[in-house]
């Protein structure tokens, strides 16, 4: 499978969870995916500095993503806001 068409799959995923990102005014946007198809994303808006960004990845985000998306192999969010 091409990255193209797994960034497309992703960018899927994220949307059937961005209008709940949407509603706390936050959003997410892929940064890049590499040859070994680890996904880097980057929180924008209120999602970028809010205190539950991590419980929002692992139980949103990461889950969407895995769930359509299998070869995707890691995921890092270069602005994860630990509490």
């Amino acid at each position: 499978m091409s990255k193209e068409e797994i960034t497309h799959r992703v960018e899927t995923a994220l949307d059937s969870i961005r209008p709940y990102l949407e509603a706390d005014g936050g959003n997410v946007r892929i940064l890049d995916l590499n040859d070994d198809n680890i996904l880097k994303l980057e929180f924008v808006g209120a999602c970028g500095s809010c205190p539950m960004s991590t419980m929002t990845f692992k139980a949103g985000v990461e889950e969407a993503i895995k769930r359509a998306v299998p070869e995707i192999k890691n995921i890092e969010v270069v602005n994860l806001t630990t509490a």
